[in-house]
């Protein structure tokens, strides 16, 4: 289960015990702000990509979307999501718990700059009912994030 895939990787940085499980699903963002009696913007949402061979990550506020032209401007190409089978086994966390923690070998992660309005984001744990709440300093630290896009719009 990919829940305990994070939550290993975050007990070798000491913050497993932040990780909130739920009775109830937060596996969309609006299901994940009820979840969290949060605002649906500071729900960071991770978006999976096809980017020729690789496999990309683009974590992105829950009220925005990609915009094709700035997407397009940053990585050359057409975004091309990851189909929900493929999710898994390419990323190694299902549909509804897709984040950027304890990914697979070779997935790359970028941040939106949509998340910049924030000090603190709540992404998913790997499961369908888990978040933890991290400043950006540390989504950038534990995603081990490959840089800073500007690819979405506010909805």
């Amino acid at each position: 289960m990919s829940i305990e895939k994070v939550r290993e990787y975050f007990k070798t940085k000491g913050i497993d015990e932040r990780i909130q499980e739920f009775e109830i699903s937060s596996a969309t963002v609006s299901l994940a702000a009820k979840a969290l009696q949060c605002d649906e913007n500071r729900i960071a949402k991770t978006l999976s990509f096809h980017i020729g061979e690789k496999v990309v990550l683009i974590v992105t506020s829950g009220d925005t979307k990609i915009d094709n032209a700035k997407y397009k401007a940053q990585f050359g190409t057409k975004a091309k999501m990851l189909s929900f089978d493929e999710a898994e086994h390419l990323i190694g966390h299902a549909v509804g718990g897709v984040c950027p923690f304890a990914v697979n070998k070779g997935v790359e992660t970028y941040l939106d700059i949509s998340l910049q309005r924030f000090d603190t984001v709540f992404p998913a744990c790997g499961s369908s009912n888990s978040a933890i709440e991290l400043s950006l300093k540390e989504l950038e630290e534990y995603s081990g994030f490959s840089g800073w896009v500007d690819v979405c719009k506010i909805l």
